[in-house]
């Protein structure tokens, strides 16, 4: 009886450490296609710089906000899990 419940448990601590592990591999994927987007979005001119992002300088102070640039990644982001949901 207790070889039995010894290895119930083993099954179910290799169940757990089998979602841990895809886990971890998840999140490290996503850390690396976000590298690979900071990456390119140095290299593509316009981002940051739409119209409707705010930019106010003065003498010993600027303030940046990108609002078009942060909707338009909103839009991308929403649409991709939307897609991504829909399984």
């Amino acid at each position: 009886m207790q070889q039995g419940k010894k290895e119930e448990n083993m099954t179910i601590m290799d169940d757990g450490m089998q979602h841990i592990g895809k886990v971890l591999l998840l999140i490290g994927i996503i850390v690396a296609a976000l590298g690979g987007i900071i990456l390119i979005a140095g290299k593509i001119p316009w981002i940051g710089r739409l119209p409707g992002d705010i930019l106010i300088q003065k003498k010993n102070f600027t303030f940046y906000f990108p609002l078009a640039t942060s909707i338009i990644i909103s839009i991308i982001f929403s649409l991709l899990f939307w897609f991504l949901g829909r399984r």
